[in-house]
């Protein structure tokens, strides 16, 4: 597809996104970023008070919602979601693959529970969300999804041999899909942040952990899930109808030492 001229402003204007883990933390900030630029969301969570919370502030923005409550891992659940969507909205234009868990523990001790809800919920939840969603943008003949990865795929972190390895693994994932699917003009990009203040990543950084952290870090600070957010928009937007396939790292340059 030859250039065509796109909105400056990183519009999202009349576009649908389905967001999985959209209740809290980084999923709620891209929903109501999104919503606040024009979109009309699918919330998609496991927890259906949070679900139906962000439902209702994305009205508030004047956008459309829709909630979608059940857990991706499980056989089935996917499907009717992404057929609740296109009968609601008619398409799905963007997928934000945002659910996650974080399983930590020494290798020689992580249970093969903790692995395997691990890889559930980060990996294949991720992909077989995406191969719904992108059988509908196939027949569109557009789309873009947005894999949410982490710094841990791509560097090495104590304690986060399920995360990280789950993590590595999406943004191969997106790789392949994003090789596969260009034809169909469907941009597939990863977004891997550091640590991210929301309510869990404050708790779970908090006091001497968190600060000796910071020192590894450049910009010797976390990240705030609107910085993420705001990533996610530009890889939404048209102005990123030639980034396909890449991997945007939001870590104040700690992968770079």
């Amino acid at each position: 597809m030859d250039f065509q001229p796109f909105d400056e402003n990183f519009s999202l204007k009349d576009k649908i996104a389905l967001v999985t883990g959209a209740g809290a933390g980084i999923g709620e900030a891209i929903s109501l970023m999104f919503a606040r630029k024009g979109a009309d969301i699918v919330a998609v969570d496991l927890n259906a008070a949070a679900a139906g919370t962000v439902a209702e502030k994305i009205r508030q923005t004047g956008r459309r919602a829709l909630v979608q409550v059940g857990d991706i891992t499980k056989d089935g659940v996917i499907p009717p979601m992404v057929t609740a969507a296109v009968k609601e909205f008619g398409r799905i234009d963007i997928l934000v693959n945002c659910a996650g868990i974080a399983i930590l523990d020494d290798a020689e001790n992580l249970s093969a529970e903790g692995w395997n809800k691990t890889i559930a919920v980060n990996l294949s939840a991720s992909f077989f969300m995406a191969q719904a969603v992108g059988r509908q943008m196939i027949q569109q003949k557009r789309g873009k999804i947005i894999n949410m990865a982490s710094q841990g795929g791509v560097i090495a972190l104590d304690k986060h041999i399920a995360y990280n390895s789950s993590k590595a693994a999406i943004i191969m994932l997106t790789k392949i899909l994003a090789c596969e699917w260009a034809e169909f003009n469907i941009q597939v990009n990863a977004i891997s942040p550091t640590v991210i203040l929301t309510e869990l990543g404050k708790k779970a950084w908090a006091g001497e952990v968190g600060e000796a952290m910071k020192k590894k870090i450049p910009a010797r600070r976390f990240g705030y899930p609107e910085e993420v957010a705001a990533s996610a928009v530009y890889l939404a937007s048209e102005a990123a109808n030639l980034v396909t396939g890449a991997n945007l790292v939001i870590d104040g340059g700690y992968s770079i030492q």
